[in-house]
């Protein structure tokens, strides 16, 4: 068993050093605490619309993590296999365990606990596939054998990570340099990002950017939405939050008896009868890809999924070069207000710039200087940022939620993320101005309408406990259960920003061209779903697309509940 302290490399952080934001937790209220524990809400309300599988599965689970999630530790370890950027190690399994024993286990079953990692392999000529390497728990096997993993000579490999819990740390395998072989980076030393982590990502973007001006990898083209303009990136401030290019899309099989497998026909096949649970992580991506795609009528950039039966997948590293190829000005780049980059509260231009190149962005210079008050601009006061949602409504109102304890229709699940992502930036500070958009609740606090005012105009008081407004088409939402409601939106604690602290950047740090391993990954968190019903004279939402077994049945996806940490993406 590897339970070794976790070693500190020059840009990783003690895993029992305390994530960034957290002393800004302090700002909120308990209830509001309670409810954005993390940084995107992790909405995996894929279960709207979602047939139960085995009897009531959905109902059991949602039930077992409603009675669990209070207790779940949330600070967990990964496990990295020794030489993860090759064959071998993109089909060993991930091993999950508690950073702290004494906290309590991690289990990758559990919804509020669970990692992931995405992985894209780039051939010698535009070859482009993706695999999603498995994360168990530590010292058990597989649900089933994990599919083998082609990497062709001359392959470049990057990985990327996400969480449902809040802390998550990468580890070496004992008596390995599992971290160094990855060249995984997390952060400076003593300050991790948050919920991003990386290996090898900015060789990977390298190459393919190399590929991308021989024109030997093709980018599509993003299209044109129902609405007329460009379709959106993970660049366009009609999308990014607070904290933009977090998280991953992998999906995971979950078993009743907690083990998991790859999401491939195979592994459906054989645990059919093992009453399957289909396990995601909270991201702009899926929110991307699953949600706003469908409504604008857009078509996300795919690739085949070596782990699922070379079956086309999204994933972050697509869309962080579709963004790059396809995103009209203004683009938003990781600005040194995001809370995943500051150092003890304090923007740091380091630790910024390593963030960015984990995502194929450019380091901050005379042309981008990261400038927090700039990116708020765009997002609340330029008419083809949030304004572009309200502008919209009309296309997102009868679209599902992503999480309908917060929110009921996708329309005022979007707004209500921008409303925190305003707080949580500090715009008002930064603009000196109100919040400008205003919501609508009804008596379970589900956000039901929500109105945009002109930045630097007077927007009217939010309004709690009202009936949905009649000019209003909305989904009604069923009253959440005990411990089933959903945590903030994709956002995370107000973030404080100023200046770097003297000696926030340690000696020996790395640079965004060659990072040097980490030991330390990173923080997410986690919200839950509801099912939606149409309220009289709305017509019915789209069912969100789900995962078959091979049976044909539907497998429930798992969310996590409000004592993850976070917004999303089910983070969002």
């Amino acid at each position: 068993m590897d339970r070794g302290p976790p070693s500190v490399g020059r840009i990783g952080v003690d895993s029992h050093m305390r994530h960034s934001d957290t002393s800004r937790r302090s700002r909120l209220t308990p209830d509001r605490r309670r409810r954005r524990r993390g940084r995107k809400l992790t909405w995996i309300a894929l279960l709207v619309g979602l047939p139960l599988l085995g009897g009531g599965l959905a109902t059991a689970l949602a039930a077992n993590n409603q009675q669990a999630a209070p207790a779940a530790n949330p600070n967990c370890t990964l496990v990295v296999p020794p030489n993860p950027l090759g064959a071998t190690g993109l089909a060993t399994p991930y091993q999950l365990v508690a950073t702290d024993p004494a906290a309590g286990p991690c289990n990758e079953a559990n919804a509020n606990q669970s990692a992931f990692v995405e992985a894209a392999i780039l051939a010698p000529g535009g070859q482009l596939t993706l695999y999603d390497p498995l994360v168990i728990d530590q010292g058990t096997q597989p649900a089933a054998p994990t599919a083998p993993a082609t990497v062709p000579a001359g392959s470049t490999v990057g990985i990327w990570f996400g969480f449902n819990g809040t802390n998550l740390t990468l580890r070496s395998t004992n008596g390995t340099n599992s971290l160094g072989q990855g060249r995984c980076v997390n952060g400076l030393q003593g300050s991790i990002f948050g919920q991003f982590a990386d290996c090898n990502a900015p060789a990977f973007f390298r190459g393919a950017n190399r590929q991308v001006a021989a024109n030997q990898l093709q980018i599509p083209n993003v299209g044109t939405a129902k609405d007329g303009l460009p379709c959106p990136t993970t660049r366009d401030f009609s999308l990014v939050d607070q904290d933009q290019s977090d998280n991953v899309v992998t999906h995971y099989l979950a078993t009743a008896n907690g083990r998991t497998a790859q999401n491939n026909a195979a592994n459906k096949a054989a645990l059919q009868n093992q009453q399957l649970v289909d396990l995601a992580n909270g991201s702009d991506n899926l929110l991307l890809t699953q949600f706003i795609d469908p409504a604008l009528g857009c078509t996300p950039w795919t690739r085949p999924d070596q782990s699922s039966d070379g079956a086309a997948g999204a994933a972050l590293p697509l869309d962080e070069l579709s963004a790059a190829a396809n995103q009209q000005a203004p683009i938003a780049l990781v600005p040194l207000t995001d809370p995943m980059t500051l150092n003890n509260k304090n923007a740091n231009r380091t630790k910024t710039n390593l963030y960015r190149a984990g995502v194929d962005m450019t380091a901050i210079g005379a042309a981008d200087n990261g400038n927090g008050t700039a990116y708020c601009q765009n997002l609340f006061g330029n008419a083809t940022g949030i304004q572009r949602i309200f502008k919209d409504q009309g296309l997102f109102v009868n679209s599902p939620s992503v999480d309908a304890a917060m929110a009921n229709n996708l329309f005022t699940f979007l707004a209500m993320r921008a409303n925190q992502s305003f707080t949580n930036l500090n715009c008002g500070g930064l603009l000196n101005a109100a919040n400008p958009i205003t919501l609508t609740t009804d008596g379970n606090g589900v956000v039901i309408n929500a109105t945009f005012t002109p930045l630097g105009q007077t927007p009217p008081a939010p309004t709690a406990g009202s009936a949905t407004p009649s000019a209003t088409c909305t989904s009604a939402s069923p009253t959440p259960t005990a411990g089933a409601t959903a945590s903030a939106a994709m956002n995370g604690p107000t973030a404080s920003v100023g200046a770097s602290a003297p000696g926030a950047t340690p000696s020996g740090q790395i640079g965004t061209v060659t990072p040097t391993p980490t030991d330390a990954a990173t923080p997410t968190t986690a919200g839950s779903p509801a099912a939606s019903t149409s309220a009289p004279g709305c017509p019915t939402p789209p069912p969100v697309a789900t995962d078959t077994a091979a049976n044909g049945s539907a497998i429930p996806t798992a969310s996590a509940t409000t004592t993850g940490k976070h917004r999303h993406h089910m983070r969002w």
